[in-house]
C-alpha cells in the first residue's frame, strides 16, 4: 500500500489513475479507515487530499458557495454566511458523526461513501447542490441527486475525484431545513432523513425542492412533493399532499432500526415538520437542535 500527498487536483487525479481502480481518496478518513481496520477496504494507493487549497475552503461568489470536497465539517459549522444562508445544509453536515469526528469528517466524503442513509445527502439535494467533479479527460458538474447510483456507489468514473459542492444564490425570502429520525438521541443512522428548501413570496411558497433519504437505494428528488407545496400557503391540504408524495416515493427495507411501514409513515411526517421550520426561518423564527 502507497500514501501519497497531492499537492494540486491534477497531481491528485493523476496518482487516482495511476492506481488503476485500487485509489482511494482521504479527505477526513472518518469512513476510510473504518473500512480499511474492517476489511471492507483494501487500497493499492491512498491520495491525500487535504494539502489541496481548493479542497479545504469555502469561497462566496455572486451569492453561490463553493465547499471543498475536504473542508470539515466543523469549518463548515463555524462560517457564519453560510449557516445564515443555508441553515439546513448546515445542520445536516454537522450531524455527521460526534464534535470530534466533525474535526476530520467532510461533506464530500459523506458524500463519496454513498451511504442512503447519509445526514448531508438530502440537505444537499434540496439545496440544489452541484458537485464538481475532475478527472482525466477534464472537469464536469453532477447533480447531487444524480452522483449516486446506488448503496456505496457513485457515478465517478476512473480516475476521477470530487473537488468541490456548490450551493446556488438564493432568491430572497428563502431558507431550507433538514430534519431525521434516529433510535438514539445523537451519533446515530438515521431511520429517515428530509431535507426542503422554500422560497416565498409574501406568505405563498414559490419555489421548493424535497430530498428524502434512507428510504431508498440512493437519496431522492421527490419532485411531486415539491409541486405539492409551490403555489400553497402551507396549509393542511398542500402539507397532506406533499406527506404523501414523500411516502410514495418511498421504497424502504426493513431493518433493526425501523420497519418499512414506519418508515414510509415517517417520511411524510418528517416533511411537514421540515417544511414549517424552513417556513419559520424565511419569517426570521429561528430553530436550533433539531435532530
Amino acid at each position: 500500500m502507497q500514501y501519497r500527498t497531492a499537492k494540486n487536483i491534477k497531481e491528485a487525479v493523476a496518482l487516482m489513475a495511476a492506481a488503476k481502480g485500487k485509489g482511494y481518496i482521504l479527505a477526513g478518513g472518518t469512513d476510510l479507515l473504518v473500512q480499511m481496520k474492517s476489511g471492507m477496504r483494501e487500497p493499492g494507493t491512498i491520495v491525500d487530499v487535504k494539502k489541496i487549497p481548493e479542497m479545504v475552503g469555502i469561497t462566496e461568489k455572486n451569492g453561490a458557495f463553493t465547499i471543498g470536497a475536504a473542508t470539515p465539517a466543523a469549518v463548515i459549522g463555524e462560517h457564519e454566511t453560510l449557516r445564515k444562508t443555508w441553515p439546513g445544509v448546515v445542520e445536516a453536515i454537522n450531524l455527521i458523526g460526534s464534535t470530534q469526528v466533525q474535526g476530520r469528517a467532510s461533506a464530500g466524503g459523506n458524500l463519496c461513501n454513498a451511504s442512503p442513509a447519509a445526514d448531508s445527502i438530502p440537505a444537499l439535494v434540496a439545496a440544489g447542490c452541484v458537485v464538481r467533479v475532475q478527472g482525466p479527460d477534464g472537469k464536469r458538474d453532477v447533480p447531487v441527486e444524480k452522483f449516486n447510483v446506488g448503496p456505496g456507489k457513485t457515478s465517478l468514473k476512473a480516475g476521477e475525484i470530487v473537488v468541490s459542492l456548490t450551493l446556488p444564490k438564493r432568491p430572497k425570502d428563502a431558507s431550507d431545513a433538514y430534519l431525521r429520525l434516529i433510535p438514539r438521541t445523537e451519533m446515530d443512522i438515521a431511520v429517515v432523513g428530509v431535507g426542503v428548501s422554500l422560497s416565498m413570496k409574501g406568505d405563498t411558497v414559490k419555489d421548493a425542492r424535497v430530498g428524502l433519504g434512507a428510504v431508498a437505494p440512493t437519496v431522492l428528488l421527490v419532485d411531486k412533493a415539491a409541486k405539492a407545496l409551490i403555489g400553497s400557503k402551507l396549509d393542511d391540504a398542500a402539507l397532506e399532499a406533499a406527506a404523501k408524495a414523500c411516502s410514495d416515493a418511498c421504497k424502504p427495507i426493513d431493518d433493526k432500526r425501523g420497519t418499512i411501514k414506519y418508515r414510509t409513515k415517517i417520511a411524510g411526517v418528517l416533511l411537514k415538520r421540515a417544511a414549517m421550520i424552513a417556513r419559520d426561518r424565511i419569517n426570521g423564527i429561528e430553530h436550533r437542535g433539531h435532530r
